[in-house]
């Protein structure tokens, strides 16, 4: 066989590979793309159910929150719109009308109002959004482990926060106090000007605004719901008629009764209570009336201003004013009054000299 037939046959038996067959890959048959998309068929038919079913199921969930939350939202809302209805009816007298005022059911119903929304969407949301990761076959366990523990570190570094939230939550159901209102809170005290969750706003008798935590507050003393009481001690010399000052002081009060606006003021009666407490040079007579809330201090004040004009017109004196001037015996010895002489007058006695103070020996010449 010659040369150029064994090449060419060894060139046929084993071709070798070109520069453009290793460059680039190779192509897929049309029967490997067709074996693909039965494959890819097949996996989905084998799945569209249950991805159909968990669509579905997430659907409703997301439904039936959205659902139950406004229904929930527009019932708390209807329910504390008919809460200040009944109060408007029920409370329609001018102590009722005292008691709780328009600007102080509308801040109540507000935060009472957003309390429980708030609540109410949070339990639903959250219960929907553990629902929805069930539904996804996630497991929960961990998550709500994470969680638990979270809460028990922010509730012990927050605690200060979660007490004065939960105190202002029971303030405002239990209606301790409102806008308007003047009140005692022990570490400060004022009108009521804010209410809030957390802090409470008062203003001072000097214009000073106060800013009170409601979990410090331990007592609370409200000046303005129900009625306030107006006392006056008059006090007179021992030596006065107590019929006469009884008389009088029933003249003011009937009087101060009759006329406006003190008639609106009072609620009672002004009561002569009689005697309050009887000492050796004077006695005190007790005077005391039911008020408006917030009013007492003004009632106190023009019951002093009339029971001193009707006193010195009926020539009744009260102890502190202008003393009475004694009439002169002309048979008293002038010399009664004076205390014995004491052998301390004279410095030239042994107990004058005794009582001398020693000289410093560094002033001694």
């Amino acid at each position: 066989m010659s040369l150029p037939a064994v090449l060419l046959a060894a060139s046929s038996a084993s071709p070798s590979p070109s520069p453009s067959d290793t460059s680039t890959p190779a192509v897929p048959s049309l029967q490997d793309a067709q074996e693909s998309a039965t494959n890819a068929a097949s996996w989905v038919e084998q799945n569209w159910s249950t991805w159909l079913a968990i669509g579905l199921r997430v659907l409703l969930i997301l439904v039936i929150a959205a659902v139950l939350r406004f229904v929930v939202r527009r019932s708390i809302t209807k329910l504390i719109d008919r809460m200040n209805r009944t109060v408007q009816a029920v409370d329609g007298t001018a102590i009722g009308g005292l008691l709780v005022n328009v600007e102080r059911r509308r801040q109540r119903s507000q935060a009472i109002g957003s309390v429980l929304r708030s609540v109410a969407s949070f339990i639903i949301v959250g219960t929907a959004a553990l629902m929805i990761l069930g539904t996804f076959e996630i497991n929960l366990a961990p998550l709500l482990a994470s969680a638990g523990v979270a809460g028990v570190a922010i509730g012990f570094g927050a605690r200060n926060l979660v007490t004065d939230f939960l105190s202002g939550v029971f303030m405002i159901l239990e209606d301790q106090y409102g806008v308007g209102d003047t009140i005692d809170a022990g570490v400060a005290s004022g009108e009521v000007i804010e209410v809030g969750l957390r802090v409470t706003k008062l203003r001072g008798d000097n214009g000073e605004i106060w800013y009170v935590r409601n979990g410090e507050v331990k007592r609370i003393g409200n000046l303005s719901q129900g009625w306030a009481t107006a006392g006056v001690d008059v006090t007179v010399r021992s030596g006065e008629d107590l019929d006469k000052v009884k008389r009088t002081l029933s003249e003011v009060a009937e009087r101060m009764s009759k006329e406006e606006p003190w008639n609106e003021l009072l609620w009672g009666p002004i009561e002569v209570l009689g005697l309050d407490s009887v000492l050796l040079d004077s006695m005190v007579v007790r005077v005391s009336a039911k008020t408006m809330p917030g009013k007492a201090l003004t009632v106190e004040r023009e019951l002093r201003w009339r029971i001193k004009h009707a006193f010195d017109a009926a020539d009744i004196r009260i102890v502190g004013g202008v003393a009475a001037v004694a009439e002169e015996d002309p048979d008293a010895d002038p010399t009664a009054g004076v205390a014995a002489p004491s052998v301390y007058s004279n410095s030239a006695s042994p107990q004058a000299q005794a009582a001398t103070p020693l000289t410093p020996p560094g002033t001694v010449k």
